[in-house]
Protein backbone atom coordinates (compact mmCIF):
# COMPACT_ATOMS: atom_id res chain seq x y z
CA UNK A 1 0.00 0.00 0.00
CA UNK A 2 1.61 3.60 -1.03
CA UNK A 3 1.28 5.61 2.39
CA UNK A 4 -0.17 9.54 2.20
CA UNK A 5 2.97 11.54 1.31
CA UNK A 6 4.27 15.37 1.40
CA UNK A 7 6.60 16.91 -1.43
CA UNK A 8 9.03 17.66 1.03
CA UNK A 9 8.92 13.62 2.07
CA UNK A 10 8.84 12.18 -1.61
CA UNK A 11 11.25 14.48 -2.62
CA UNK A 12 13.75 12.76 -0.06
CA UNK A 13 12.83 9.85 -0.91
CA UNK A 14 13.98 10.36 -4.95
CA UNK A 15 17.23 11.85 -3.50
CA UNK A 16 18.24 9.32 -1.60
CA UNK A 17 16.97 6.30 -3.96
CA UNK A 18 19.31 8.27 -6.69
CA UNK A 19 22.19 8.39 -4.75
CA UNK A 20 21.93 4.98 -3.78
CA UNK A 21 22.34 4.07 -7.02
CA UNK A 22 25.46 6.10 -7.66
CA UNK A 23 23.43 8.37 -10.05
CA UNK A 24 25.17 11.67 -10.52
CA UNK A 25 23.54 14.80 -10.01
CA UNK A 26 21.04 12.85 -8.08
CA UNK A 27 19.36 16.24 -5.80
CA UNK A 28 19.06 17.79 -9.04
CA UNK A 29 17.37 15.11 -11.20
CA UNK A 30 15.17 14.40 -8.50
CA UNK A 31 13.79 17.90 -8.37
CA UNK A 32 13.24 18.10 -12.24
CA UNK A 33 11.90 14.37 -12.16
CA UNK A 34 9.03 16.01 -9.47
CA UNK A 35 8.44 18.96 -10.74
CA UNK A 36 7.48 17.02 -14.33
CA UNK A 37 5.35 14.93 -12.53
CA UNK A 38 3.72 17.82 -10.80
CA UNK A 39 4.25 20.16 -13.60
CA UNK A 40 5.21 22.67 -11.33
CA UNK A 41 9.34 24.80 -10.90
CA UNK A 42 11.47 23.69 -8.66
CA UNK A 43 10.42 27.11 -6.22
CA UNK A 44 7.15 25.50 -5.94
CA UNK A 45 8.55 22.28 -4.16
CA UNK A 46 10.27 24.46 -2.00
CA UNK A 47 7.39 27.11 -0.88
CA UNK A 48 4.59 24.25 -0.98
CA UNK A 49 7.63 21.24 1.04
CA UNK A 50 4.39 20.43 3.38
CA UNK A 51 1.73 19.97 0.64
CA UNK A 52 0.38 16.29 1.16
CA UNK A 53 0.16 15.02 -2.80
CA UNK A 54 -2.08 11.80 -4.20
CA UNK A 55 -0.75 8.33 -4.33
CA UNK A 56 -1.26 8.76 -8.18
CA UNK A 57 1.77 10.96 -7.98
CA UNK A 58 3.78 8.87 -5.29
CA UNK A 59 3.58 6.06 -7.66
CA UNK A 60 4.26 8.19 -11.11
CA UNK A 61 6.94 9.79 -8.95
CA UNK A 62 8.59 6.42 -7.93
CA UNK A 63 8.29 4.99 -11.54
CA UNK A 64 10.46 7.52 -13.01
CA UNK A 65 12.90 7.21 -10.63
CA UNK A 66 13.41 3.95 -11.55
CA UNK A 67 13.74 5.00 -15.25
CA UNK A 68 16.18 7.19 -14.24
CA UNK A 69 18.06 4.65 -11.63
CA UNK A 70 18.08 2.27 -15.23
CA UNK A 71 20.35 5.28 -16.72
CA UNK A 72 17.49 7.00 -18.92
CA UNK A 73 18.55 10.36 -18.99
CA UNK A 74 16.85 13.08 -17.54
CA UNK A 75 15.73 14.72 -20.78
CA UNK A 76 14.19 11.91 -22.15
CA UNK A 77 11.95 11.07 -19.19
CA UNK A 78 10.53 14.78 -18.81
CA UNK A 79 11.11 15.44 -22.66
CA UNK A 80 12.73 18.83 -22.38
CA UNK A 81 15.96 20.46 -22.58
CA UNK A 82 17.20 24.11 -22.85
CA UNK A 83 19.56 25.11 -25.10
CA UNK A 84 20.49 28.64 -25.90
CA UNK A 85 18.17 29.79 -23.42
CA UNK A 86 15.43 28.09 -25.38
CA UNK A 87 12.77 25.26 -24.54
CA UNK A 88 13.71 22.08 -26.80
CA UNK A 89 10.84 19.11 -26.98
CA UNK A 90 13.12 15.80 -27.08
CA UNK A 91 12.47 11.93 -27.36
CA UNK A 92 14.82 8.95 -28.05
CA UNK A 93 15.22 10.18 -31.59
CA UNK A 94 17.40 12.87 -31.26
CA UNK A 95 20.41 13.72 -29.37
CA UNK A 96 20.06 15.90 -26.35
CA UNK A 97 21.51 19.19 -27.42
CA UNK A 98 24.36 19.96 -24.86
CA UNK A 99 26.78 22.90 -24.03
CA UNK A 100 29.04 22.11 -26.64
CA UNK A 101 27.27 23.05 -29.51
CA UNK A 102 26.54 26.49 -28.34
CA UNK A 103 29.78 27.56 -28.62
CA UNK A 104 28.95 26.85 -32.57
CA UNK A 105 25.82 28.58 -32.16
CA UNK A 106 26.96 31.61 -30.33
CA UNK A 107 29.49 31.87 -33.20
CA UNK A 108 27.40 32.26 -36.18
CA UNK A 109 25.18 34.22 -34.73
CA UNK A 110 27.60 36.84 -33.62
CA UNK A 111 29.38 36.56 -36.82
CA UNK A 112 26.04 37.60 -38.67
CA UNK A 113 23.46 39.40 -36.18
CA UNK A 114 24.08 43.00 -37.66
CA UNK A 115 24.03 41.43 -41.22
CA UNK A 116 21.20 39.74 -40.89
CA UNK A 117 19.14 43.33 -39.57
CA UNK A 118 20.12 44.49 -43.32
CA UNK A 119 20.53 41.39 -45.55
CA UNK A 120 18.41 38.15 -45.82
CA UNK A 121 20.54 34.98 -44.69
CA UNK A 122 20.34 31.66 -45.87
CA UNK A 123 22.06 28.89 -43.80
CA UNK A 124 22.10 25.06 -43.74
CA UNK A 125 22.06 23.12 -40.91
CA UNK A 126 23.36 19.58 -41.90
CA UNK A 127 22.09 16.72 -39.57
CA UNK A 128 19.67 18.86 -37.84
CA UNK A 129 18.20 16.17 -34.97
CA UNK A 130 16.24 17.67 -32.61
CA UNK A 131 16.24 21.19 -34.36
CA UNK A 132 18.95 23.08 -31.65
CA UNK A 133 21.18 24.92 -34.34
CA UNK A 134 18.26 25.67 -37.12
CA UNK A 135 15.60 26.99 -34.52
CA UNK A 136 18.31 28.84 -32.67
CA UNK A 137 19.44 30.55 -35.57
CA UNK A 138 16.52 31.55 -36.98
CA UNK A 139 15.31 33.09 -33.28
CA UNK A 140 18.13 34.89 -32.38
CA UNK A 141 18.85 36.21 -36.54
CA UNK A 142 16.68 38.67 -37.91
CA UNK A 143 16.24 38.15 -42.08
CA UNK A 144 17.32 34.16 -42.39
CA UNK A 145 16.06 31.23 -44.04
CA UNK A 146 17.37 27.83 -42.39
CA UNK A 147 17.10 24.51 -44.40
CA UNK A 148 17.33 21.72 -41.50
CA UNK A 149 18.13 18.52 -42.81
CA UNK A 150 18.62 15.35 -41.29
CA UNK A 151 17.60 11.39 -42.71
CA UNK A 152 15.77 10.71 -39.72
CA UNK A 153 11.93 11.28 -40.06
CA UNK A 154 10.99 10.91 -36.52
CA UNK A 155 13.80 13.26 -35.53
CA UNK A 156 12.26 15.43 -38.43
CA UNK A 157 8.94 15.61 -36.49
CA UNK A 158 10.54 16.31 -33.36
CA UNK A 159 12.65 19.51 -35.31
CA UNK A 160 9.59 20.85 -36.74
CA UNK A 161 8.07 20.36 -33.13
CA UNK A 162 10.49 22.71 -32.00
CA UNK A 163 10.32 25.20 -34.39
CA UNK A 164 6.53 25.70 -33.42
CA UNK A 165 7.27 25.50 -30.11
CA UNK A 166 9.79 28.49 -30.41
CA UNK A 167 7.31 30.65 -33.13
CA UNK A 168 10.34 30.20 -35.73
CA UNK A 169 8.57 27.59 -37.78
CA UNK A 170 8.09 29.81 -41.07
CA UNK A 171 11.70 30.69 -41.12
CA UNK A 172 12.67 26.63 -41.38
CA UNK A 173 12.47 24.35 -44.18
CA UNK A 174 13.10 20.59 -43.14
CA UNK A 175 14.40 18.37 -45.57
CA UNK A 176 14.43 14.17 -44.96
CA UNK A 177 18.07 13.91 -46.59
CA UNK A 178 21.22 10.96 -46.39
CA UNK A 179 24.03 13.39 -46.82
CA UNK A 180 25.95 10.45 -47.72
CA UNK A 181 24.25 9.79 -50.88
CA UNK A 182 25.87 10.81 -54.28
CA UNK A 183 23.42 13.36 -55.17
CA UNK A 184 21.92 14.35 -51.73
CA UNK A 185 22.83 18.07 -52.06
CA UNK A 186 20.68 18.54 -55.39
CA UNK A 187 17.60 19.22 -52.93
CA UNK A 188 19.11 22.24 -51.14
CA UNK A 189 19.96 25.79 -52.38
CA UNK A 190 23.30 27.00 -54.12
CA UNK A 191 24.92 30.02 -52.84
CA UNK A 192 23.98 30.18 -49.44
CA UNK A 193 25.72 32.12 -46.47
CA UNK A 194 26.15 29.69 -44.09
CA UNK A 195 26.69 25.54 -43.86
CA UNK A 196 26.60 24.46 -40.31
CA UNK A 197 26.62 21.00 -39.06
CA UNK A 198 27.38 19.09 -35.58
CA UNK A 199 27.89 15.63 -37.22
CA UNK A 200 28.59 12.23 -35.74
CA UNK A 201 31.66 11.90 -34.40
CA UNK A 202 32.37 9.05 -32.07
CA UNK A 203 34.77 5.96 -33.75
CA UNK A 204 32.43 3.04 -33.42
CA UNK A 205 34.48 1.41 -31.67
CA UNK A 206 34.59 3.57 -28.59
CA UNK A 207 30.43 3.79 -28.40
CA UNK A 208 29.83 0.86 -26.23
CA UNK A 209 32.43 2.68 -23.67
CA UNK A 210 29.98 5.55 -23.17
CA UNK A 211 28.38 6.33 -20.10
CA UNK A 212 25.02 4.34 -20.22
CA UNK A 213 22.92 7.12 -21.12
CA UNK A 214 24.72 7.69 -24.09
CA UNK A 215 25.12 4.61 -25.60
CA UNK A 216 22.01 2.88 -24.45
CA UNK A 217 19.21 5.40 -25.08
CA UNK A 218 21.23 8.66 -27.81
CA UNK A 219 20.22 7.70 -30.88
CA UNK A 220 23.18 5.22 -32.69
CA UNK A 221 23.46 7.18 -36.36
CA UNK A 222 23.71 9.90 -34.43
CA UNK A 223 26.52 8.99 -32.77
CA UNK A 224 28.79 6.60 -35.05
CA UNK A 225 31.03 8.57 -36.98
CA UNK A 226 32.42 5.28 -38.30
CA UNK A 227 35.93 3.96 -37.85
CA UNK A 228 37.76 6.82 -36.85
CA UNK A 229 34.93 9.64 -36.08
CA UNK A 230 35.94 11.68 -38.90
CA UNK A 231 33.54 9.92 -41.49
CA UNK A 232 31.47 12.71 -42.37
CA UNK A 233 33.77 15.86 -42.34
CA UNK A 234 35.54 14.97 -45.75
CA UNK A 235 31.87 15.03 -47.34
CA UNK A 236 30.51 18.03 -45.20
CA UNK A 237 33.78 19.69 -46.43
CA UNK A 238 33.42 18.79 -49.77
CA UNK A 239 29.66 19.04 -50.03
CA UNK A 240 29.85 22.65 -48.60
CA UNK A 241 32.00 24.05 -51.35
CA UNK A 242 29.11 23.78 -53.74
CA UNK A 243 26.18 24.90 -51.52
CA UNK A 244 28.26 28.30 -50.03
CA UNK A 245 28.48 31.67 -51.90
CA UNK A 246 31.95 33.07 -51.59
CA UNK A 247 33.24 34.08 -48.62
CA UNK A 248 30.19 32.04 -47.19
CA UNK A 249 30.57 29.90 -43.64
CA UNK A 250 31.61 26.38 -42.43
CA UNK A 251 30.89 25.78 -39.17
CA UNK A 252 31.77 21.96 -37.69
CA UNK A 253 31.56 20.91 -34.22
CA UNK A 254 34.16 18.21 -33.72
CA UNK A 255 35.24 15.64 -31.32
CA UNK A 256 37.33 16.77 -28.25
CA UNK A 257 40.33 15.12 -30.01
CA UNK A 258 39.24 16.07 -33.70
CA UNK A 259 39.72 19.76 -34.00
CA UNK A 260 43.38 19.63 -35.36
CA UNK A 261 42.41 16.48 -38.20
CA UNK A 262 39.56 18.28 -39.34
CA UNK A 263 41.38 21.75 -39.86
CA UNK A 264 43.86 20.12 -41.92
CA UNK A 265 40.92 18.03 -43.76
CA UNK A 266 39.65 21.64 -44.64
CA UNK A 267 43.13 23.04 -45.98
CA UNK A 268 43.67 20.47 -47.87
CA UNK A 269 40.26 20.93 -49.85
CA UNK A 270 41.93 24.12 -51.23
CA UNK A 271 38.67 25.59 -51.13
CA UNK A 272 38.48 27.64 -48.02
CA UNK A 273 40.80 30.22 -45.94
CA UNK A 274 40.43 31.72 -42.20
CA UNK A 275 40.20 28.04 -41.15
CA UNK A 276 39.90 28.40 -37.57
CA UNK A 277 39.65 26.65 -34.30
CA UNK A 278 37.15 27.60 -31.68
CA UNK A 279 37.51 26.40 -28.10
CA UNK A 280 35.92 25.69 -25.21
CA UNK A 281 36.20 27.35 -21.26
CA UNK A 282 38.60 24.37 -20.91
CA UNK A 283 40.63 25.37 -23.61
CA UNK A 284 39.58 22.04 -25.82
CA UNK A 285 38.88 22.57 -29.45
CA UNK A 286 35.55 22.01 -30.65
CA UNK A 287 34.34 23.90 -33.32
CA UNK A 288 36.32 24.56 -36.53
CA UNK A 289 35.04 27.50 -39.02
CA UNK A 290 36.40 28.34 -42.34
CA UNK A 291 35.26 30.50 -45.36
CA UNK A 292 34.90 29.37 -48.60
CA UNK A 293 37.85 31.07 -51.17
Amino acid sequence: MVMESTIELLLRQGINELKNNSVENSVLDAQLLLCHILNCDRLYLITYADKKIDTQIVVEYKQVIKQRIKGMPVQYIIGKQEFMSLPFYVTKDVLIPRADTEILVEYVIEKYKQEAYDNQLTAIDIGTGSGCIAVSLAYYLNCITVWGVDISSDALAVAQKNATKNNVQQKIRFVKQDILQPKANQMLPTNVDIVVSNPPYIPARTIKTLQTEVKTYEPYHALDGGSDGLLFYPILIKRAIKQLKPAGLLALEVGHDQSILVKDIIEQSGAYHNVTVHKDLAGIGRVVTAEKG
